[in-house]
């Protein structure tokens, strides 16, 4: 029997949600070190107001190193201003930028009143892999016949 493939939880807000899944922005920046290999299928939480999963993607790369140089790699990708991005990363030593690949947006998004409602659900403040158990229960959770959403959540939860 194979090992079930790994997948993240990212909190993303509503707009970088959107720009995501419309391959307008390739990177997401976060202010610690992500340790996900190329080929991570990540979820994507859209935060308040929205409050679901809205569409997944894959990580194609992760480039970790200060937050100079993560901008400098990925400012044209980041889909923030220099502004945004130095807010975001105030104090921070270590940086990550997860280059994005393959969005697919779901039809019909998975709101968290139905995640809370399939199990004990806690969006992460930045990101989170998920076990087996946890897609298990997103699967339950997505009553939609929402072809992407179902076959993406079933393929992980093998």
């Amino acid at each position: 029997m194979n090992e079930p493939e790994r997948a993240m939880l990212l909190s993303v807000h509503p707009r970088f949600a959107t720009a995501i899944l419309a391959g307008d922005k390739t990177v997401e920046v976060r202010r610690q070190r992500v340790a996900a290999p190329p080929g991570t299928a990540v979820l994507l939480y859209a935060t308040a107001p929205t409050k679901a999963i809205v569409g997944m993607a894959r990580i194609a790369s992760v480039h970790v190193a200060t937050p100079t140089e993560v901008w400098s790699a990925s400012r044209n990708r980041a889909g923030i201003s220099r502004r945004e991005y130095d807010t975001y990363m105030d104090g921070a030593v270590q940086a990550s930028g997860l280059t994005l690949e393959a969005p697919i947006t779901f039809g019909t998004p998975v709101p968290l009143t139905a995640l809370r409602a399939a199990g004990a659900f806690h969006p992460p403040q930045s990101y989170r892999y998920l076990r087996p158990e946890d897609l298990r229960r997103m699967t339950a959770a997505a009553t939609s016949t929402d072809a992407p959403l179902r076959t993406a959540l079933e393929s992980m939860a093998l």
